[in-house]
């Protein structure tokens, strides 16, 4: 008899896990039920295929794949156009990939008498655990078209905001590697055969033209060693990476840094207040729209407070009084939840204020890369400055001497 390992909610609010064993998956879920508790996760141990590191709207397949398959989807759904033959009809529009084949996947379940959101959870790769919970929300509540609208448009955005730091980022790494290309072309092959004329002279040089020299030789030279130091770098950052505490201390460090760790707090709000006012939206209770927003918010540190708000909030505590009490969540969320919750449009308010910091984000973004642009060409303009510099000097001095 299969082992099913579960998380679920007991009465009081609190979440338990464990193993059942059961013939199936409904007969296990039945089996919790009867005990009191209220299933949120089952998976059938050794099967990994449901497996995924993290939640997440966007998977296997680019944004906009998804969201252009998903606004079909909802359009054929709002026609009463049956299920299986939507699928089938998206499968044959879809081109060959990862999303068309994961689609007859879907369609071949939903043939075998599962549901929508059933037949999406078994491909994690392509629809994450908070796409799929939202399909099951509007299933339940028969509002899928509606549900099904609302995350093609969810999914659009966020590909924008993402082409939004994808673009501001492309011209300052571009000024970087051309100008790290060109100080290696000058350190390298340049300076070596210019300072052939000032050894020869035996003359005293500049100290700047003397550093110049050194570090033209050590990149001659010893180049491997800052090769292997940066793999070694690298590796160990990766061997660090699989320690959660690292990770925790690397995120807390992101969001202290100046500038920086503003605009990515910015962008974690607009995010938290975004997914967690979508999936309330949809119908999606708001313990799990907690524990789905907590794993779509990568950020460590409010990850780990976010557990706590679940606790607080599964005990009978109001969403807005526990964000209050973290210095990472602002009072202009804090106030705007609670004001939806007294109005009883949690969810609306929750939309507004992750637009607000969208909005918000996206100016600072335009205002930093407007500034970073000419400060890039001036940092690039002194580096080569000063090469010339440095081998412009000691040819004065040596003019000075002929003459």
């Amino acid at each position: 008899m299969p082992t099913f390992r579960y998380k679920a909610y007991s009465a009081t609010g609190s979440s338990v896990s464990g193993t059942v064993e059961a013939d199936s998956e409904r007969l296990a879920m039945q089996q919790l039920k009867g005990r009191g508790l209220l299933p949120r996760e089952i998976k059938e141990e050794g099967n990994d295929q449901n497996s995924s590191g993290s939640f997440s709207f966007r998977r296997g397949v680019p944004a906009d794949e998804l969201s252009l398959f998903t606004r079909r989807l909802a359009t054929l759904v709002a026609s009463s156009v049956p299920l299986f033959e939507a699928m089938g009809s998206l499968c044959e529009q879809e081109e060959a990939g990862p999303l068309r084949q994961a689609l007859l996947r879907v369609k071949g379940r939903i043939a075998e008498g599962a549901s929508l959101s059933r037949a999406m959870a078994a491909d994690p790769n392509i629809f994450g655990e908070s796409y799929v919970s939202m399909v099951a929300a509007g299933e339940a509540g028969g509002a899928l078209d509606a549900v099904l609208e609302r995350l093609a448009d969810f999914l659009e955005e966020q590909e924008q905001v993402r082409s939004k730091v994808t673009s501001a980022l492309a011209y300052p790494i571009l000024m970087v590697l051309v100008g790290g290309g060109v100080m290696l072309f000058l350190l390298t092959v340049v300076i070596p055969r210019i300072v052939t004329i000032f050894e020869d002279s035996k003359a005293a040089l500049p100290l700047i033209t003397i550093i110049l020299i050194k570090v033209s030789h050590f990149l001659q030279g010893y180049w491997w060693i800052l090769v292997l130091l940066v793999i070694s770098l690298v590796l160990l950052y990766r061997s660090a990476m699989k320690r959660e505490d690292f990770r925790l201390k690397r995120d807390s460090l992101l969001l202290r840094l100046p500038l920086a760790g503003t605009m990515l707090q910015g962008l974690i709000l607009s995010r938290f207040a975004r997914v967690l006012g979508l999936l309330l939206s949809s119908g999606v209770p708001i313990m799990r729209a907690l524990e789905i927003t907590g794993e779509v918010v990568v950020n460590r540190v409010y990850r780990a407070f976010l557990r706590v708000v679940m606790e607080e909030v599964a005990q009978g505590g109001s969403l807005s009084g526990s964000l209050k009490k973290s210095p990472l969540f602002p009072p202009l969320l804090v106030h705007l939840a609670g004001v939806g919750e007294k109005s009883g449009n949690l969810e609306g308010m929750l939309v507004k204020a992750g637009v607000a910091y969208e909005r918000e984000f996206s100016t600072r973004l335009g205002r930093m890369m407007g500034l970073m642009e000419p400060l890039l060409v001036l940092a690039m303009g002194v580096a080569v400055g000063i090469v010339v510099l440095a081998v412009l000097l000691p040819i004065f001095e040596l003019n000075q001497l002929i003459k």
